[in-house]
């Protein structure tokens, strides 16, 4: 079926069903960011193909709500259809909830999909006034084809590698929970689960989680999830007792006089509502979140070594990159990605990507979340700069790294904005600040020198970074957004530094590094932090202007790029070590 006659099948179950409006979220019912392919539904019914993103089909109109990250890249995908995309943020700026507000009386029903509505989200409608409906999903009608639920192979991590036990952090959580007079509690988030079992799978692309629910009781922990999925897995000697998936609610409705703790921002409607009444709920984020935000030394040392095999794969990739270029090989954005896969793969202990690579040349790159497809797929020749945006899973962790790379001769422009974005990039990962702290008082730092000149960026300075686990986790995060506000940066956490610049039409520049949050000088004042580089690559030095930079900021580029060369250079295939040698020489 086309998006038009997908849209209009909808259309007739929603008169079947006497609805008004049928909502579509696209996540799946753990409120995922990324999702496996059963529940990719917005981009099923609206072919747009971002990670965020709300379709509300009424009888006349397909709308879809986008952020700035994704404007023209929607655009471009409904292009032809029955779809009218809705900016969600910025002047032009409406909601959802608003629009439906406006459109549909009092008493006209809206559907949705009860396992995707997560309470939280139930509340804001009802707050707005809706009527919101939720029942079994209604594309299960017309998706004839659509994937089943996922059930990949557990792997189990040892010690060595997670640093604790996963009775060791259940035993955390309980101590947590009883200070608080709570008897369960109930984890729909996956990578928090995947963290306190200290398992790893593959249901959802690029990030090693498996679909479950976790109840943890005083004395009892259930997990739920496919059986088939431990094959040859001896689960006795496991701290959780395993159950179906689908029957999580069931075992829910059994509960009874007692106080469960959730996260109704994790939690989905069709749990929520088959607790009984006499359940008493205490509402929360999940422990788990901020134990595992905070790496321990066993984690800190894996994020580093992985960092380090990053390193190598991309220093071997660049120098192979810049010779290649000198002999008149033609890249695409298509083919530098996988030629930057092909290298991480040589490495052992590589386990596959973190997200997609994201490769933009010359405007396409001014497209923050731009995805190469065969139609878009652009040549990489003459000059220009590419915007590449990667990351890979290692045994020990996680990575995640933006380099702009320059193709022929830069622009003065280009150079200037590079530098100004360089010059944020240094200001945040030098950063000494107080414990306390939070990422919303440090965004300032990366905007600066960009908002002196009247520049500035729409998407966050830094997101939290999992050991191998989700490339972007919470709570911590550095960004303008009032949410960032009142989390504080703690030891142990990882954050992506990812200022840039996006001139439409024309370029894209992003410089992102992975930093750790780690104990600096105390003094009469408490203690104060500061964050470690873990990424190890250099910067595109030939887009550096010399002349803009401080003595300070000099120095840190120099310190950096002679870090660089010495962890790298005994480690590089013996072809990178002169492109090492002249990328990493002091300015």
């Amino acid at each position: 079926m086309t998006v038009n006659e997908k849209v209009e099948a909808l259309r007739a179950l929603m008169k079947r069903d006497g609805l008004s409006a049928w909502i579509v979220n696209g996540t799946d019912p753990h409120e995922s960011e990324y999702v496996s392919p059963r529940w990719q539904s917005r981009k099923w019914l609206s072919g747009f193909s971002g990670s965020a993103g709300t379709v509300i089909v009424t009888a006349e109109k397909a709308l879809i709500w986008v952020d700035s990250r994704y404007f023209v890249q929607c655009s471009r995908q409904i292009q032809g259809t029955c779809f009218e995309m809705r900016k969600s943020n910025g002047p032009e700026a409406t909601s959802p909830s608003d629009f439906l507000k406006e459109s549909f009386s009092k008493g006209e029903k809206i559907g949705t999909a009860s396992e995707t509505l997560m309470v939280q989200e139930e509340r804001a409608y009802k707050k707005k006034g809706l009527d919101i409906c939720a029942s079994e999903d209604l594309l299960n009608e017309i998706w004839t084809d659509r994937p089943s639920m996922p059930q990949t192979r557990i792997e189990k991590l040892s010690t060595r590698i997670t640093g604790e036990s996963s009775q060791s952090k259940i035993n955390r959580l309980r101590k947590k929970a009883e200070e608080n007079k709570e008897d369960y509690l109930l984890i729909s988030s996956l990578d928090d689960i995947a963290w306190i079992l200290n398992m790893r799978a593959s249901d959802v692309e690029d990030t090693p989680v498996f679909l479950s629910h976790l109840l943890i009781g005083k004395d009892t922990v259930y997990l739920f999830t496919p059986a088939e999925r431990f094959e040859n897995y001896d689960i006795s000697k496991e701290v959780f007792e395993l159950h179906p998936y689908e029957e999580t609610a069931s075992v829910l409705s059994k509960l009874n006089n007692c106080t469960l703790r959730l996260n109704p921002s994790r939690i989905n409607m069709q749990l929520y509502s088959a607790l009984s009444p006499s359940v008493k709920i205490s509402e929360g984020e999940e422990y788990s979140t901020l134990f595992k935000a905070c790496k321990n030394k066993t984690e800190l040392e894996g994020m580093r070594v992985s960092h380090i095999l990053d390193g190598v794969a991309l220093v071997n990739f660049l120098s192979d990159v810049e010779r290649n270029t000198k002999k008149g090989v033609q890249y695409t954005e298509i083919s530098i990605s996988n030629a930057l896969a092909s290298e991480r793969e040589l490495e052992e202990d590589y386990l596959g990507p973190s997200f997609s690579t994201i490769a933009g040349f010359a405007d396409h790159g001014a497209v923050v979340h731009y995805s190469a497809t065969e139609e878009t797929d652009k040549k990489i020749e003459g000059n220009g700069l590419l915007v590449l945006d990667s990351g890979g899973q290692y045994a020990y962790g996680t990575t995640d790294i933006t380099r702009t790379l320059l193709f022929g001769r830069a622009t003065k422009q280009q150079k200037t904005d590079y530098t100004l974005v360089l010059k944020g990039h240094l200001a945040l990962a030098s950063q000494v600040f107080p414990e306390g702290t939070d990422g919303h008082q440090l965004d300032v730092l990366a905007h600066m020198f960009l908002w002196n000149e009247g520049l500035s960026f729409f998407h966050g300075t830094g997101h939290g970074v999992g050991h191998r686990l989700a490339v972007h986790e919470g709570p911590q995060r550095i960004s303008s957004h009032p949410a960032s506000a009142g989390i504080p940066l703690r030891e142990g956490m990882v954050l992506s530094d990812e200022p840039g610049i996006y001139r439409e039409g024309s370029h894209g520049i992003r410089i992102e590094n992975l930093v750790a949050v780690v104990k600096d000088k105390k003094t009469q004042y408490g203690q104060f932090l500061t964050f470690e580089q873990l990424t190890c690559c250099p910067y595109e030095r030939r887009l550096i202007v010399k002349e803009m930079l401080t003595e300070k900021e000099i120095e840190l580029v120099d310190s950096y790029h002679a870090w660089v060369y010495e962890k790298l250079s005994e480690l590089v295939d013996k072809r990178a070590l002169s492109y090492l040698r002249r990328a990493t020489k002091p300015l």
